[in-house]
C-alpha cells in the first residue's frame, strides 16, 4: 500500500451556504461555474454565523447479553439521528418561519410602509423540508450534502444584544420518507477518483 499521507485530502469549508426546498426538490448532482445556478427550486437562507455548520451523525447500538457471556455477543441497530446545527444571520420571509416552525409573514392590510406581521401558532405542527448544505475548498473542490425530508427540531434562544447580532440557531433533523436515502453527498473533488491500476 502506498503512503496514505495526502495533505491535498484534507478538507477547509472556506465558504459555504445553507438552502432550503420542498420535499422531494432536486438535488443538484452537476457542477456549473454558477453554483448558485444549479439549485433551482431552492432557496438560499443567506449570511450564517462564522461558526459555519455543525454535521452529527449518532448511532445508537444496543447490546445483545447472553448468559454465557460477560460481554454482548453481537449489537443490534435501534437508532441513527443525523442532524445539521447552524445559526442564522438574516431576518426575512424564509428565515423566521423556518426558526419557529413554520407558517407565513404577510403583509399587514392597511398600514403604511413595510409592515408585515407573523403570527406563531400556539400548537407546533410539521413544517418539513428538503435541506442542502453546500461548501467550497479552494476552486476545485465542492461538496454538497441534501437531506431530501426533514424538520427543525430545536431552535436556539434569540439574544438581543446591542453589541452582536441577533441569531436564529437552529438543528435541522433528517427524516426518513420510505424510498429516498437519508440524506446524500455529491462531491467535486479528485481524491475520489479510482486509483490506477
Amino acid at each position: 500500500m502506498a503512503n496514505s499521507n495526502n495533505s491535498s485530502e484534507i478538507r477547509i469549508a472556506g465558504t459555504g451556504r445553507v438552502l432550503v426546498g420542498a420535499i422531494g426538490a432536486t438535488a443538484p448532482s452537476t457542477f456549473s461555474a454558477d453554483g448558485s445556478a444549479d439549485w433551482t427550486g431552492w432557496t438560499d437562507l443567506g449570511f450564517t454565523s462564522s461558526d459555519g455548520v455543525t454535521f452529527s451523525k449518532k448511532d445508537k447500538l444496543d447490546p445483545v447479553d447472553t448468559w454465557q457471556a460477560v460481554s454482548p455477543v453481537r449489537f443490534v441497530y435501534s437508532d441513527r439521528d443525523l442532524t445539521l446545527k447552524f445559526s442564522l444571520l438574516q431576518f426575512n420571509a424564509d428565515t423566521l418561519p423556518l426558526f419557529m416552525g413554520g407558517g407565513k409573514v404577510a403583509a399587514v392590510s392597511g398600514a403604511t410602509g413595510d409592515v408585515y406581521r407573523y403570527d406563531l401558532a400556539d400548537g407546533p405542527g410539521a413544517d418539513e423540508r428538503a435541506l442542502g448544505l453546500e461548501f467550497t475548498d479552494g476552486g476545485a473542490v465542492t461538496y454538497r450534502f441534501v437531506i431530501p425530508r426533514g424538520q427543525v427540531t430545536a431552535s436556539d434562544d434569540i439574544k438581543l444584544a446591542r453589541k452582536a447580532a441577533a441569531q436564529l440557531g437552529v438543528t435541522f433533523t433528517a427524516l426518513n420518507n420510505g424510498t429516498d436515502p437519508l440524506a446524500t453527498f455529491y462531491m467535486k473533488d479528485a481524491a475520489y477518483a479510482a486509483p490506477a491500476a
